[in-house]
């Protein structure tokens, strides 16, 4: 009589095999945050180039399955429990919140916004910030599993829950360590950055004392001081969304543009500056040129590209303004428009108004 598998509840997962992501997302998530990132980049450059080569080699390789050895690097590994951007990103940016509240005299010379928001920083080996991040790469591994269980309608992801386990745990890290949820506008509206182009300091909000981890900081604190401003970042989103989707259009691959835009971040990383964040604008745009291409051809899909890149790019600013700038931690622009975006991908593609809905 053969043994029944035991599963973990929702997600239909061998209790074996979910205790294994458990530990594993654990170690991953007290990796770091953009360091981390940066490697996600790196991961799914190589997964996705052997995707690419086994393509082109076709049955030259019989004992491996077609695009088996490239889903395991881009799949397990780079969207997986080592450098998952919900596991060791999101980990990454639960423990620069704890530490921006335990430990401020950490902070480096040179940056000007609440400690909490450095994912620049990495910490070394300190054991309570390596829990933090630990701990938030397990939630981050949660959140996405049940939520990629929950979210499935007909065999169609509702939206991409790694990006969406990426600003759950960012939200819950602020609640947790004692941050608002939102925070309040130094301007006339949560969309005014003009307190920043004034270089206003930050005040107390009830008159008094403005608190230690505030001093010195500034009222307002856009995502990216070189790219907040709306034509700048419509023109960037343009041309990166045309760049991923010609990408696609080349290769086959939605995540080989989003692998680029994410390894250019090791030069903003190293203190580069205004090198422009594009991973949000490059991966949409290849969802543009794959949801159009089959009913318009490659040069119609190539112009919704930049198009659907161009929305991406304004849906990040237009998060940051609202959840990024008046807080003290991270809550990352890319993923919450990555999220919002494959949300409308995949409800649109769900009613039948879109062919597919790309890479749900």
């Amino acid at each position: 009589m053969i043994e029944p598998v035991l599963q973990v509840p929702v997600i239909g997962m061998e209790v074996e095999q979910f205790l294994l992501l458990l530990i594993t997302a654990a170690a991953g998530g007290a990796l770091g945050a953009l360091p981390a990132f940066i490697f996600t980049g790196f991961v799914v450059f190589l997964g996705e180039g052997l995707a690419i080569l086994q393509r082109e080699v076709g049955g030259a390789f019989p004992d491996i399955g077609q695009g088996e050895l490239a889903a395991g690097v881009t799949g397990v590994i780079g969207f997986g429990a080592v450098t998952g951007p919900h596991i060791a990103f999101a980990g990454g940016v639960a423990a620069t919140a704890y530490a921006g509240k335990k430990y401020p005299e950490m902070e480096p010379e040179g940056w000007d916004y609440h400690f909490g928001k450095n994912i620049l920083y990495a910490f070394g080996t300190q054991p309570d910030i390596l829990a933090v991040g630990a701990v938030f790469g397990v939630l981050g591994m949660l959140v996405n599993q049940f939520g990629a269980a929950l979210l499935a309608v007909g065999g169609t992801g509702l939206t991409d829950t790694i990006a969406l386990s990426v600003v759950v745990t960012a939200f819950i890290a602020r609640a947790v360590f004692g941050y608002p949820i939102v925070g309040k506008s130094a301007g006339g509206s949560l969309l005014d950055m003009s307190p920043f182009e004034r270089e206003e300091p930050r005040m107390a909000a009830d008159g008094g004392e403005v608190p230690i981890e505030h001093e010195g900081r500034l009222a307002t604190e856009p995502w990216l001081p070189h790219q907040y401003k709306w034509s700048g970042v419509a023109t960037i989103g343009l041309v990166g969304g045309i760049l991923g989707g010609y990408i696609w259009i080349q290769t086959g691959s939605i995540f080989l543009g989003y692998a680029i835009s994410a390894i250019s971040l090791l030069f903003l990383n190293l203190g580069v500056e205004k090198i422009p964040v594009t991973h949000h604008i490059t991966l949409i745009g290849a969802v543009g040129a794959v949801v159009v291409a089959p009913v318009a051809g490659s040069v119609v899909a190539l112009l919704a590209a930049g198009v659907f890149g161009l929305v991406s790019g304004l849906l990040g600013e237009l998060t940051q303004r609202l959840f990024y700038a008046h807080s003290g931690t991270h809550v990352d622009p890319p993923a919450m428009a990555i999220a919002i975006a494959m949300f409308v991908v995949g409800l649109l593609a769900i009613l039948g108004v879109l062919p597919n809905a790309g890479y749900l």
